[in-house]
């Protein structure tokens, strides 16, 4: 094994075993997700950056509630809804409605064939608000595997563990990938799936296993 943090690695492999098959079962429910269901998987996507997820889960909720997308006024409120408030509310507003008018080709690029690599390549270059990391969150919610969701506390996670030896402030696309590929390495040698790994990081940080 590589110069990992040995004790680190230990405590990892302990805290996944009792998680094993909730991670599992999590992944499995991603694989399940209903077409129809694609746009607001987005949507999420979309809310998440520099917002907590619940508060994203709970805006998805609302927006739902409000007639969403066939209701494209009073997007800008929901999202700055204190109760469930999302950061940049009226640049997300503007990002949803965007992707809602695009959502015809980007449902048609994803039922083309395209391995996962390849779509996210093409989100990140054709669907504003999506950068690496956004793109990977959404494919892995729709049942695509092996691509890494490399926000903060991921990054946290890797180096603690020794895989990096500094959390980088901003990333390149070139950068993204050299980690995922440091990500993936570390994943094949504790015998734990890329996936499975983000899940259990996230859940070491928040008690729970989140989409």
């Amino acid at each position: 094994m590589p110069n990992y943090n040995t004790r680190a690695v230990v405590q990892l492999l302990a805290d996944f075993a009792p998680r094993r098959q909730a991670i599992r079962d999590r992944l499995t429910e991603f694989s399940a997700v209903a077409r129809e269901e694609y746009f607001f998987e987005l949507v999420y996507c979309l809310l998440t950056p520099q917002s907590s997820a619940v508060n994203a889960g709970r805006t998805v909720d609302a927006l739902r509630a409000a007639g969403f997308p066939a209701e494209l006024s009073g997007i800008e409120a929901i999202l700055g809804n204190r109760d469930h408030y999302i950061r940049f509310h009226n640049t997300k507003a503007v990002r949803l409605r965007e992707a809602w008018h695009q959502y015809p080709e980007i449902q048609s690029t994803l039922s083309n064939g395209h391995t996962g690599p390849e779509l996210r390549e093409w989100l990140v270059g054709n669907v504003r608000g999506l950068g690496w990391k956004e793109s990977s969150h959404f494919l892995r919610n729709i049942g695509h595997r092996n691509l890494a969701i490399l926000d903060r506390h991921i990054l946290k996670n890797l180096r603690a563990h020794g895989v990096l030896r500094r959390v980088p402030e901003g990333m390149t696309g070139r950068q993204y990938l050299r980690i995922e590929q440091h990500f993936r390495s570390f994943a094949d040698s504790v015998g734990i799936s890329l996936d499975e790994l983000d899940l259990l990081f996230w859940s070491r940080e928040t008690g729970r296993i989140l989409k």
